[in-house]
């Protein structure tokens, strides 16, 4: 896994050993962020279950202000840390150790993110917890956008009662990146 474009452009980003997480492939973070960039300059980003930081970092090195990382597994947020030293993107960036909702709460009223990622585990619902959250706070900013990286399977069906709207979906082999805008938003990507 590396950095795709950006100041970090080319340089290999470490990932974690086993199972526990699925970094997201060079080819679709590539094409993730070729949707992406125009927007990116200057935004603050939240990297929700952040696995080895690839997102969040690739963010910071098109120009992003600065990237919140999230992860509860100890040696998740180790493997960010070592990331954001060998990218010298550090000084831009903030790591959470913890559950995503404590995250989330800790957040409140101290931030608010233009790009809200997130790449939960598969089939357990967890982006659901987090989008219920999200529609009652004020983490995502005016004309933000949360991004989550799903399974083909996952539906979103609830996704207007919470007060949001799906901009966009991009479908790969297994699975697909959802778009997702406070409805009533100007749509931004």
């Amino acid at each position: 896994m590396r950095v795709i474009a950006g100041s970090a452009k080319r340089l290999q980003l470490k990932t974690l050993d086993g199972l526990e997480t699925r970094p997201t492939t060079d080819r679709i973070k590539e094409t993730l962020f070729n949707m992406l960039t125009p927007y990116l300059y200057d935004c603050m980003f939240l990297d929700l279950f952040a696995g080895s930081g690839g997102i969040g970092i690739e963010a910071l090195s098109r120009g992003g202000m600065e990237s919140v990382f999230v992860d509860n597994n100890p040696d998740a947020v180790a493997c960010i840390r070592e990331n954001l030293k060998h990218t010298k993107l550090e000084r831009k960036a903030m790591t959470l150790s913890m559950d995503v909702m404590t995250a989330l709460y800790k957040l409140e009223g101290e931030k608010q993110f233009d790009f809200i990622f997130m790449d939960p585990p598969y089939h357990q619902n967890f982006e659901r917890r987090v989008l219920e959250y999200l529609s009652g706070s004020n983490l995502l900013a005016d004309n933000g956008v949360i991004i989550v990286e799903a399974s083909r399977e996952t539906v979103f069906d609830y996704i207007n009662d919470l007060g949001f709207t799906i901009l966009r979906t991009k479908e790969y082999k297994t699975n697909k990146h959802v778009f997702i805008e406070t409805a009533g938003k100007k749509e931004i990507c």
